[in-house]
């Protein structure tokens, strides 16, 4: 992937698993975010497929309906918090009745039941995100890619929106991709791990393998804090 002359990603060659947390690390300005955004379908790479079950992509608009992209700072809509997440469903057309289930079986699972009828511009910021995380499952997505989603959050916020992405993730089988550079978050919910640097893919492992075992000299170095970038 480039942009102009500039080359952002390369030797991008792996397999995501069904069911799985992979996290996608590295230091910031890396390709994490691009990286998720060929994978929506929003950036096109300049070489190489993108192959789903096993087979190329059977068209990017049917592709990109089973996925949801969670992005750092979502857009919030001066609307209640019920119109915020029950927006992709409305556009789906979804009828009434279904949409009023899902949208408040999301916000059950968010923690944000009761609270609906509320302006979601009002809202703090971990409740913010944990409502756009509400918005990007209400339909029920197969894959979630994720954007630094605890991003400028407190502790306790951090904490609910990991237990949310692991309950998703156990409840509903979701497949869930994870870019961040929060090391410690990567050792208490993912089950794979890739490392790109300089946006290159230089390794993926277990994450028992990549912090006991790593098989790049340059991943043991990123994660002892021993490479400047």
């Amino acid at each position: 992937m480039a942009f102009g002359n500039k080359e952002v990603l390369r030797n991008i060659n792996f397999e995501i698993k069904e069911g799985e947390i992979f996290a996608l690390i590295g230091p910031s300005g890396t390709g994490k975010t691009t990286f998720l955004r060929i994978l929506n379908f929003l950036e096109k790479p300049i070489k190489g497929e993108i192959k789903y079950n096993g087979m190329k992509t059977p068209g990017v608009l049917d592709t990109r309906r089973r996925m949801s992209l969670l992005f750092q700072t979502p857009a919030i809509f001066n609307k209640s918090v019920f119109e915020n997440v029950a927006y992709g469903l409305k556009v789906r057309g979804i009828e009434k009745k279904i949409v009023e289930k899902k949208v408040n079986e999301a916000l059950n699972i968010v923690g944000l039941a009761g609270m609906e009828n509320q302006n979601a511009r009002t809202l703090s910021g971990g409740e913010a995100q944990r409502m756009a995380f509400a918005r990007a499952i209400v339909y029920d997505p197969e894959i979630l890619l994720l954007d630094e989603p605890t991003a400028n959050l407190d502790p306790a916020n951090v904490t609910k929106i990991e237990e949310i992405i692991k309950r998703i993730r156990n409840e509903r089988r979701t497949t869930i991709v994870l870019a961040t550079h929060n090391i410690p978050q990567v050792r208490r919910i993912a089950d794979r791990v890739g490392i790109l640097l300089n946006g290159e893919l230089i390794e993926v492992n277990s994450k028992d393998g990549i912090f006991s075992k790593p098989k790049d000299a340059r991943s043991e170095a990123f994660l002892k804090g021993e490479m400047i970038y």
